[in-house]
């Protein structure tokens, strides 16, 4: 982090100490703000952003301890160095315990004071840059790859490497549970900020009155319970990505913050005056139907399209039956993994019978099923017996022929829409069919 960035407030009762202080600090390369009450600099804590906070010891009115604790307690990253004419073992000693991470006596050495900045100011980065391999270890070990066996499949990996190539704002769609996060995670690990954060968020699980503090932040005091001052998930994730699922589910309102916030790139936290830039990449999702909902008025169309500047179709696992037999492998890896355990081995009658189901709870489905079996298996061997009831029942679907020639004709299909640069007109043309034929078909399989 570059000095520029970094904001000191300067909390000194004595004004030829205070200007001292704000013009050596600045020339060194800091934003400096400084006020001469504890009062002042708590308004100014709680309604902006600060790294350090440089405060003497003996104020009117509130003391040094007292902007100690508040400042604490209103952010925690917050740097705190103490100044004081008035040393003793006990005052040092409460002054950390209220949150104070260094301490100098008066009279003060500017270039001392400039040093201990610094030093705190890295400490401060450095805190902040292991929460950030924290959160970057966590999401690493959730990481699933897209697994594209299939013609479909492989025609989203494709998509996935264009939309990962810019920083364009992608909307996936899809029914529930065919890894749209998944995709989600591929977009962000393939692009060239793949070491900053990725941050999903489900918007259906967060409360409607809650979802611009959790995407915009807020300060502190902005509505009841907010007590501490939040960055939101937008700033978070710094250069990364911010995965939004479930994006039909937002308000009116919330639908109108979120335009703004995407043609402008700047947030404003709630209970805040002034706007926050922002970097991260935005990728969004949804198991609805966007485009009536913009008809019926349910969803802006202005936000539609500005959410819909790459659009990625992630196919149902039912359309998809050759990427069965790698999911099912993959799915056991990782949770014989968790569960520590070796992975088992399916046999031949399992897995026809899991590529014949119909998954109509798609990649979600097939994971629950093989977590249960795993739970169920005592040889290392996954077997019908392991599997539900309906699934056994389907054991002979996988080789039907009308199973071959529905795979072959949506591969086919596929091929001649990719061909045709996605115009469905030119591509029914192609195919000697009418486009309404087409568009029964593209639904019926999955396309």
């Amino acid at each position: 982090m570059s000095q520029a960035l970094h904001r000191i407030l300067v909390v000194e009762d004595e004004f030829a100490q205070r200007e001292a202080l704000r013009k050596f600090l600045s020339r060194s390369g800091f934003e400096v703000d400084a006020v001469e009450s504890g009062e002042e600099a708590i308004e100014l804590v709680t309604s902006q952003p600060y790294s350090l906070v440089i405060t003497d010891l003996r104020l009117p009115g509130m003391d040094g301890l007292e902007v100690v604790r508040k400042t604490h307690e209103i952010d925690s990253e917050i740097g705190v160095l103490l100044i004081t004419a008035f040393a003793s073992l006990e005052s040092a000693v409460e002054a950390l315990r209220a949150g104070a991470h260094d301490y100098l006596l008066k009279p003060l050495i500017l270039e001392e004071v400039e040093r201990r900045a610094r030093r705190l100011l890295d400490h401060r980065q450095l805190r902040q840059e292991n929460a950030l391999l924290r959160r970057m270890l966590q999401a690493t070990e959730k990481q699933a790859e897209v697994v594209a066996a299939s013609t479909a499949m492989k025609e989203v990996l494709d998509w996935v490497r264009r939309a990962a190539a810019n920083r364009s704002t992608v909307l996936l769609t899809g029914e529930t549970g065919t890894g749209k996060e998944v995709v989600a995670r591929s977009i962000h690990r393939l692009g060239a900020a793949s070491e900053a954060p990725f941050i999903a968020v489900n918007l259906a699980a967060v409360p409607h009155e809650m979802v611009e503090s959790e995407l915009f932040g807020h300060e502190k005091g902005a509505f009841t319970g907010a007590e501490t001052r939040r960055e939101g998930l937008l700033r978070s994730a710094q250069a990364g990505t911010v995965f939004l699922d479930e994006i039909a589910e937002l308000s009116a309102t919330v639908q109108a913050k979120l335009l703004r916030v995407l043609e402008s790139h700047e947030v404003r936290p709630l209970g805040s005056d002034t706007m926050a830039p922002f970097d991260a990449r935005i990728v969004t999702a949804t198991h609805r139907d966007l485009p009536r909902m913009v008809e019926e008025g349910t969803f802006r169309e202005d936000l539609f399209y500005r959410l819909n500047v790459l659009r990625i179709h992630v196919p149902p696992l039912r359309a998809r039956p050759d990427d069965v037999p790698p999911l099912v492998h993959d799915l056991l890896r990782r949770h014989a993994a968790r569960s520590g355990i070796a992975e088992p081995i399916v046999t031949a009658e399992a897995m026809r019978a899991m590529c014949g189901h119909v998954w109509r709870g798609n990649v979600r489905e097939l994971s629950n099923v093989l977590e249960r079996a795993l739970i169920l298996v005592d040889q290392g061997r996954i077997d019908l017996e392991h599997l539900p009831v309906d699934i056994r029942g389907d054991s002979s679907r996988g080789l039907h022929l009308s199973d071959a020639v529905a795979r072959a004709e949506r591969a086919h299909i596929a091929m001649v829409l990719k061909f045709c640069d996605g115009n469905r007109e030119r591509a029914a043309e192609e195919l000697g069919i009418s486009p309404a034929t087409l568009y029964r078909r593209l639904e019926r399989l999955g396309i």
